[in-house]
């Protein structure tokens, strides 16, 4: 237990007396200790497990009150306790056996020793501990070969994986998941398990996957999980648009790329340009209805017209079923979707400001983070074409740069006030508020008047007869 960060040495020292006291052995298990022997340990890592061999939540309560500025949160109903300290979480719980009726996840759970509480862990990388008591202080317990599995970079269950995975399903994904964060590979017998067993993923609430599967998009390399998601079958079970996205049809000779693979490349590749979350979701998202619009014509081969337009239209839907927001985030990874396609055709040196104009108050402030898909997109081995493509969105971003610095559109917001519109034209709330501002904004985009104030009203006072006869 060397070179970990001094404030966590100090409060395993509080633990250790605090057990002694109350005859309670107790233990770090779990992700803490695996990540130390990853050299992944961070100062601010947030979150620590400790497992009693005894009352738990006495326990905790004794290190809070050894622990000035804590705070203590107690869940009878878990048989756990959460200490916090700053943004440090201590999690304590007491070490416990379980045992499951037939066609039930619902453990039935004792009192157990540490050994039972290892034997009910996910995998064996995350069933080593450290005691804290003083007669062995810092000694590892690790029962199922961890350490092993940890420098081999295997994933693997603690004991037979369909006991494992059939007592909760989730741990398939959370394999996965590890494999995926670690860069490991899973362990044959265990693969096999969750191919074998994947269907059992249905009975698995989405707010439990999701978290998991958002956890394997924000690892380093998501694809390496989505490459193990697919083959084993647990993509199908819960995102089959994606798993659709498998296959290559060929005719009179002509193929198209697996837009499933394609999609994996896309989002690795807009990490390399420093994607968050949503913007990695919209390079998931950005072809997933590329199946059902896909077309062979004899003169341009293989067409996917309107997918861009019809997977913004099934981001909501996806969404909604697979338990992920569907407020502003939704909206942006849609947008996104709906927007990927329109770079590229603004490449051409007669393209109009106007058609930039209408990109950039389109996109709004996530402009930046379109060019970066559409960056992400070019997945073609072929140097040429890649340095080509690529030289076409500096292009386009020039363009882009330009005009924003001439009209102020990202930020767009209409230089007339309905209450202006209405005092100025001497009308009361109605749809003719709404045109006027839609053909001050189309004149705007179209460049025919600046984007400002004065301009604008002096646009509407010009064709206030066609607004008022129109009306």
């Amino acid at each position: 237990m060397k070179n970990i960060p001094t404030l966590h040495q100090k409060i395993f020292t509080i633990i250790s007396d605090a057990g002694q006291k109350l005859d309670c052995p107790v233990y770090v298990v779990g992700g803490y200790v695996r990540d130390y022997y990853l050299n992944r340990l961070k100062e601010g890592e947030i979150d620590i497990d400790f497992v009693t061999v005894g009352p738990g939540i006495t326990l905790a309560k004794k290190v809070a009150g050894k622990i000035e500025g804590s705070s203590l949160a107690v869940y009878k109903q878990f048989g756990t306790a959460q200490v916090k300290v700053g943004d440090l979480e201590l999690e304590f719980v007491g070490a416990r056996k379980e045992s499951y009726r037939k066609n039930s996840r619902k453990p039935i759970v004792e009192d157990g020793t540490l050994k039972d509480d290892q034997l009910r862990r996910d995998l064996t990388i995350n069933a080593l501990s450290w005691s804290l008591n003083q007669e062995d202080y810092g000694a590892l317990n690790d029962p199922f070969g961890g350490m092993e599995d940890l420098e081999n970079k295997v994933v693997k269950t603690p004991i037979d994986p369909d006991q494992t995975f059939d007592d909760d399903p989730l741990r398939m994904m959370r394999a996965i998941r590890f494999a995926s964060q670690l860069d490991f590979r899973v362990e044959e017998k265990t693969f096999q398990a969750i191919t074998e067993m994947a269907h059992r993923i249905s009975i698995i609430s989405k707010e439990r996957i999701i978290d998991e599967l958002n956890k394997i998009i924000m690892s380093d390399n998501p694809s390496l999980g989505f490459n193990m998601l697919f083959k084993t079958g647990l993509l199908k079970e819960f995102f089959p648009e994606m798993h659709e996205l498998h296959g290559v049809r060929e005719i009179n000779g002509v193929r198209h790329k697996d837009n499933f693979w394609h999609t994996l490349k896309v989002l690795d590749n807009v990490i390399e340009l420093g994607a968050g979350l949503w913007l990695r979701w919209a390079a998931i998202m950005h072809d997933i209805a590329k199946p059902p619009t896909q077309r062979f014509e004899k003169r341009a081969g293989w067409t996917f017209h309107g997918h861009d337009a019809l997977g913004a239209k099934w981001t909501k839907r996806i969404f909604r079923r697979l338990g992920l927001p569907l407020d502003e985030r939704m909206r942006y990874v849609r947008k996104l979707v709906r927007l990927h396609l329109r770079p590229i055709a603004l490449v051409s040196d007669e393209v109009s400001d106007s058609a930039i104009r209408r990109l950039i108050y389109e996109a709004g402030d996530d402009i930046d983070d379109l060019m970066k898909l559409c960056r992400a997109d070019i997945t073609t081995k072929n140097d040429y074409k890649h340095e080509k493509y690529q030289k076409n969105f500096d292009y386009v971003e020039r363009r882009i740069k330009e005009v924003e610095e001439k009209d102020r559109l990202r930020k767009w917001k209409n230089p007339l006030s309905g209450e202006e519109i209405m005092e100025a034209l001497n009308i009361k709330p109605s749809k003719m508020v709404g045109d006027v501002k839609d053909a001050v904004k189309e004149a705007i985009l179209n460049g025919d008047i600046p984007n400002e104030h004065d301009a604008a009203f002096n646009y509407m006072m010009e064709h206030k007869e066609d607004f008022l006869n129109n009306g």
